[in-house]
């Protein structure tokens, strides 16, 4: 693998298992779960300048990633929310480049943020755990790209997304030693 795409994927990109059985949407949700203590524990001792550091050349900066965690799991968590109340909604999708330039993700302090994500992922986890088979199955449309996408999917989606910006961040920690 290219360096370029590892720095953009560190744990390579998300694939979906042809199965997704009861143990891997377990595993999913304790990943979901987990995301706002190990974010936190990502980004401690961080000065400001390395929280404007990109963790790749044309990335976002670690405060941005940050950010963008918040922005993209509450997006998520209305999905799921809509998928639940209503027959294959189509949601509304979102320009996550331009949200990041906006100054709330690229000034902001981190703690807004982190504490959005402990409150949305203890809501988010007891919605998870909650459901049944019948709403694992239970659909979106993705309008840009035209997939109807099933929640139990959509878990693995964003159990995965949490590890890839945290390792972009812990990657970045590694490589300049901080």
């Amino acid at each position: 693998m290219d360096k370029d795409l590892d720095l953009r994927y560190p744990i390579g990109p998300f694939v979906i298992p042809d199965t997704i059985t009861e143990e891997q949407l377990i595993a999913w949700i304790h990943d979901i779960a987990e995301l706002p203590a190990q974010l936190r524990q990502a980004v401690e001792g961080l000065n400001e300048q390395q929280l404007n550091t990109p963790y790749r050349e044309g990335g976002w900066t670690i405060r941005q990633v940050v950010h963008h965690l918040a922005d993209s799991h509450m997006n998520s968590y209305i999905r799921f929310k809509l998928a639940l109340t209503e027959d294959t909604p189509t949601i509304k999708p979102y320009d996550e480049g331009r949200w990041a330039e906006i100054p709330d993700a690229r000034e902001l302090p981190l703690e807004p943020s982190l504490q959005l994500l402990e409150g949305l992922h203890e809501r988010w986890v007891t919605v998870l755990r909650s459901l049944g088979e019948e709403q694992l199955h239970r659909t979106f449309i993705h309008p840009e790209t035209g997939q109807t996408i099933r929640l139990e999917r959509n878990i693995g989606i964003y159990a995965w997304h949490g590890k890839h910006h945290i390792a972009h961040i812990t990657s970045l920690r590694e490589r300049n030693a901080w």
